[in-house]
This record gives C-alpha cells, sequence and structure tokens, in this order.
C-alpha cells in the first residue's frame, strides 16, 4: 500500500503489529510448552496472557480510527517465528535450548518495541491522545516483557554454559 501521509502510515504499522500479535498468540504456548526451565514457563505463559491484551488494545485503537485490522501479515514476526520453530525442531541439551528460547523471545520483544514506539510517535504528532495512551501501556508491557528475559537469561545461561 501506497501511503500518503502519516495516518496512512500508522494505519499501516497498526495493521502490521495486530497481524505480528495474533501470530505470537498461536506460537507462544508452542514455545512454553517446549521450554524447560519453569520459570521460563511461567513467563511465556504470563506474556501469551498480555499479548491476547495488545490484540484487544489493537482492536480498540482500530475501532477509533474507523479502519479494520485485517489485511496485512506481519513477516518479519513470521520468519522470527520460524527461527524459534526451527530451534524447537532441533531440540538439544534442555539449558542450552531454553537459553535460545529466551534468544529468540528477545528478538521478538525487541521488534515489537521498536513497532509500538515509532507508532506511539505517529499517533502522537497526529494529536490521537487517547491512542498513544494505548500504545504506551502496551510498549511498558513489551519493555518489562523484555527485561524480565533478561534477568531469566542470567540464570539459564550460566546452565547452559556448564552443559
Amino acid at each position: 500500500m501506497k501511503n500518503e501521509n502519516l495516518r496512512e502510515l500508522l494505519v499501516e504499522e497498526l495493521k502490521d503489529l495486530y497481524s505480528a500479535e495474533t501470530q505470537l498468540t498461536k506460537a507462544l504456548p508452542k514455545v512454553a510448552k517446549n521450554a524447560t526451565d519453569p520459570q521460563l514457563k511461567r513467563a511465556i505463559e504470563s506474556h501469551l496472557k498480555e499479548t491476547e491484551g495488545h490484540v484487544e488494545r489493537l482492536e480498540k485503537i482500530f475501532e477509533q480510527l474507523d479502519e479494520s485490522p485485517k489485511g496485512k501479515t506481519c513477516e518479519g514476526m513470521k520468519g522470527l517465528i520460524t527461527e524459534a520453530d526451527e530451534r524447537i525442531k532441533e531440540g538439544g541439551v534442555p539449558a542450552v535450548l531454553d537459553a535460545g528460547l529466551i534468544a529468540d523471545a528477545q528478538r521478538v520483544e525487541h521488534y515489537e518495541i521498536s513497532a509500538y514506539g515509532s507508532a506511539r510517535t505517529f499517533a502522537n504528532l497526529l494529536g490521537e491522545k487517547q491512542i498513544v495512551t494505548l500504545l504506551e501501556a502496551t510498549l511498558k508491557e513489551e519493555k518489562a516483557a523484555d527485561q524480565k528475559l533478561t534477568s531469566l537469561a542470567e540464570g539459564i545461561n550460566v546452565e547452559a554454559k556448564a552443559a
């Protein structure tokens, strides 16, 4: 789609995020099932619930914009999920697999942090204060998930090294 103005670019970015989040709601249960560290498994399951909330927030935003969230596939998220699926299929030593899953999950979080930050900036420039508030809430949760993964990695990576 050719973007003619900032509003169209915002809608395009939001559609990409909607696709990314809906893909994640399908992918995260498989990641949680294959994580062996109990804290990692709980963190992924918890983030799945947050991700479902992110989808709901995006649906509210689309209602406010009088736009449809459908019509775009987030190829970036599709690729990140494919990489995690390949890691799961390859298997390996549990702690090493968990360390890899954390790396995969953090790539996802960084992708989302970047995308939500851009969308928030566009919405702010357009004076869409309610949308900014919704995007900021999700951005805060994505950053917290990334921090949680970093904390878990500190222990799991040491276990992986010892394996």
